[in-house]
């Protein structure tokens, strides 16, 4: 188990969830840096915490750019000391329909998404299987659980993630190692607040943050929040697909699918 003073690195910090998670990490006493595109915003953060008596370092990257991640992982390690804790948020969301889908549309989503979070574990796992311990937050989402309108593209790059971590976990638990995998319903951030859809179980990020920090507290492989939607989603899973694609196609927006003739891609 990790300890106070120990260093947490905190990619997507610039809001929504790393961002709350990063101010309480900080407030509980351990040495936070924290990562995003947006230079600005982290430089807020780190102010809004010193209000609070706690010390956030900026370190400014793109997960998608190895050789940013890299340099990045490299400069924690040197100037703060070890990575204890690293937790990967960076994503992003693009919802579409089927008239919608294109591989242009996918492609950035997955490069932050997956590969993003690959970057990272690849900066990460050497040095913390050399050193015989470390842990890593990956963040997918319960979206990764089962196909939902809407989200063929950011479903399936977070199942990708689950997926990833459940063939690393027994790997990395014989290097002395933890992963953990991050599985949030719908939280209030800027992400959701773009959402034309009703989002059962609506969750505070600050709530959202709580459990997050909870779980990484815990030795539980999977931390997922709000519970009741997860307990939902787990038994979609479990239906036979005629009842469960009945199910899930209830939630397809209405009205919003535009005529469109075959052979001619919609613009």
């Amino acid at each position: 188990m990790t300890e106070k003073g120990d260093i947490v690195w905190i990619t997507g910090a610039s809001s929504g969830i790393g961002r709350a998670l990063a101010l309480r990490m900080a407030r509980e006493g351990y040495r936070v840096a924290v990562s995003a595109r947006r230079a600005e915003e982290l430089d807020k953060l780190k102010m809004e915490a010193e209000q609070t008596g706690s010390e956030i370092r900026p370190v400014p990257l793109d997960t998608t750019k190895p050789d940013e991640v890299t340099a990045g992982v490299a400069e924690i390690e040197s100037e703060m000391g070890p990575i204890a804790i690293a937790v990967l948020c960076a994503g992003t969301y693009e919802a579409v329909l089927a008239h919608e889908l294109t591989a242009a549309r996918a492609r950035p989503v997955f490069e932050l998404n997956f590969m993003g979070t690959m970057n990272c574990l690849e900066a990460l796992i050497p040095n913390m299987i050399a050193r015989g311990h470390g842990r890593i937050a990956a963040v997918a989402s319960l979206a990764g659980y089962f196909g939902l309108p809407t989200s063929a593209i950011y479903g399936a790059s977070k199942a990708a993630i689950i997926n990833m971590a459940e063939a690393l976990q027994p790997d990395l638990a014989k290097h002395g190692v933890t992963i953990q995998i991050v599985n949030p319903g719908f939280v209030k951030t800027p992400l959701t607040d773009k959402n034309e859809f009703p989002m059962p179980f609506l969750m505070d990020v600050e709530d959202a943050a709580d459990a997050f920090c909870k779980g990484l507290h815990s030795n539980r492989f999977e931390i997922t929040f709000p519970r009741r939607f997860s307990l939902l989603l787990r038994l979609v899973q479990m239906l036979p697909y005629r009842l469960s694609l009945a199910l899930t196609g209830k939630t397809l927006p209405k009205d919003k699918h535009p005529s469109i003739t075959p052979g001619v891609s919609p613009s």
